[in-house]
């Protein structure tokens, strides 16, 4: 018995220290990824105990999965956070080998993350992985978490039309500058004629002078037409009511054209040549291609509709050339040469949001969405499915897409053409007060001084003088004037 206790001490100690460096083993491992505790605050570091683990394949795609420090974090991490939150499960994350999503090499064997799936390398696939009827033979998919489409990236200064010489004509159509020039044209002849028959507007009837020549009336209403006062100034009363009415009509106008003009010039869009997939195959200036193996790719290829076809036969002619590997390299060489990228458009939104000088062309085809790829058969394929509409009946689906597809450009063009508030115009208003009571000031000392010296020589009260000078300007120009000879004839 004294012999054998410390032999039982002794493998009691061995079979502790090796238990401390299997769990230390278990704690270093670097393919372990815990979900991040950003977004929506998952993070299932702590619920490793009797839950089951499920091996994640995943692609580095911005903004779905992106690496920051040591850690991957994006709008697929949120997403897986939150199901294994709501589904009770650990995970680890590996990115996919090849980089692939998914398609059949040449010898029938699948690559990409469809691959890995198929080879029981990964037991789920949490990434913008397209739902198609080929993958959905070979692999089980999941309600779709995001719904995209085929579009086209374009880069702004490529496909932008060189504005013509009187493109400040754009706003009004040809019948509407038409009729501008006759409504013009048609009020300057009845401000002639009205002037001429009313005879408030002849100063001397005798000599029939009439300041409302009929060039006078045309000069009158270019000048309305640029917000400016131009004499003569109307003073009968039918006078007045056309030139009002005139002045009304021009600011409306004038209101018009500025805001379609500037709609215009900040609308990119409406300057794009290309607007569907028929101009991209007809114009000659861009090439354009898609991701190697992409569901993109072989949609075209697969698609009986006569445009996709040439789109199909142009890039597998020329595949080394525009087929691009990866989505950043999609996009750089869009920014960097005359290039469009065909693919998802909810990635080109992200793009085009991101990079101010990138544009989405209107037109999407091939409406899908991106699910959650499972093995044939498998027992999470259902749950997931069910969570993913939870989720997005709950609203999360959609906070994580306002969260990861934020912009930075998006909040300069909010600010770029927000409207001018008052505390912007301050100073203005109070330049030109200052400049109103100063003028007021100027011309109180003038009438002061004017007062004084004829007090003086009338031998009166200045404050008295200054009074009888007030009334008599704020009186009629014929009833001042004899106020004006009696004092001249006082002071002779």
């Amino acid at each position: 018995m004294d012999k054998g206790l410390p032999f039982t001490i002794c493998v009691v100690t061995a079979l502790l220290l090796l238990r401390e460096s299997s769990q230390a083993g278990e704690e270093d491992d670097p393919e372990r990824l815990a979900a991040p505790t950003s977004g929506l605050g998952i993070d299932s570091r702590g619920q490793t105990e009797g839950l089951p683990t499920l091996t994640v394949t995943t692609i580095l795609e911005d903004p779905y999965v992106m690496v920051r420090g040591a850690e991957l974090e994006g709008y697929c991490m949120d997403l897986l956070g939150a199901l294994a939150e709501m589904l009770r499960f650990q995970y680890r994350v590996k990115v996919v080998g090849d980089g692939q999503y998914g398609a059949v090499a040449a010898g029938g064997n699948w690559t990409g993350m469809i691959g890995e799936i198929l080879r029981r390398e990964a037991d789920i696939a949490v990434a913008p992985l397209t739902v198609t009827s080929a993958r959905e033979e070979v692999v089980s998919f999941t309600t779709p978490f995001l719904q995209t489409g085929i579009g086209i990236l374009l880069r702004k200064d490529t496909v932008s039309q060189e504005m013509s010489f009187f493109h400040f004509l754009s706003p009004f159509s040809k019948e509407t500058w038409t009729g501008l020039l006759f409504a013009y044209l048609l009020t300057c002849c009845c401000l002639f004629l009205v002037a001429r028959l009313s005879p408030c507007e002849w100063n001397e009837p005798k000599s029939e002078e009439n300041h409302f020549t009929f060039l006078n009336s045309l000069w009158f209403g270019a000048g309305a037409l640029a917000l400016q006062g131009v004499t003569p100034r109307p003073q009968a009363l039918s006078v007045r009511v056309v030139a009002v009415v005139w002045w009304l009509f021009t600011l409306a106008l004038l209101a018009a054209y500025i805001a379609n003009f500037t709609a215009l010039l900040s609308s990119g869009s409406e300057q794009l040549p290309i607007q569907t997939f028929e101009d991209l195959v007809k114009q000659r200036n861009l090439e354009f291609g898609t991701l190697e193996g992409s569901s993109t790719f072989y949609f075209f290829k697969n698609s009986k509709n006569p445009i996709h076809q040439m789109i199909y036969e142009y890039m597998e002619k020329r595949r080394e050339h525009v087929l691009v590997k990866t989505y950043q390299e999609a996009v750089q060489r869009v920014m960097d040469s005359n290039y469009a990228f065909i693919g998802e458009s909810i990635s080109q939104d992200l793009a085009a949001a991101r990079h101010c000088n990138l544009i989405r062309a209107p037109e999407v085809i091939g409406a899908r969405g991106f699910g959650i790829a499972t093995t044939q058969a498998s027992p999470w394929t259902k749950p997931l499915s069910i969570a993913v509409l939870r989720l997005r009946e709950r609203g999360d689906l959609d906070y994580l897409r306002n969260k990861w597809w934020e912009s930075s450009c998006l909040r300069q063009s909010r600010e770029r053409w927000s409207p001018l508030e008052p505390p912007a115009l301050g100073g203005l208003f109070l330049a030109l007060g200052v400049g109103l009571a100063l003028g007021v000031l100027a011309a109180l000392a003038e009438l002061s001084n004017s007062s004084r010296l004829t007090a003086g020589h009338a031998k009166k009260s200045c404050c008295s003088v200054f009074i009888e000078e007030i009334c008599a300007r704020l009186r009629i120009k014929e009833k001042a004037r004899p106020s004006q000879e009696t004092s001249g004839k006082a002071n002779a």
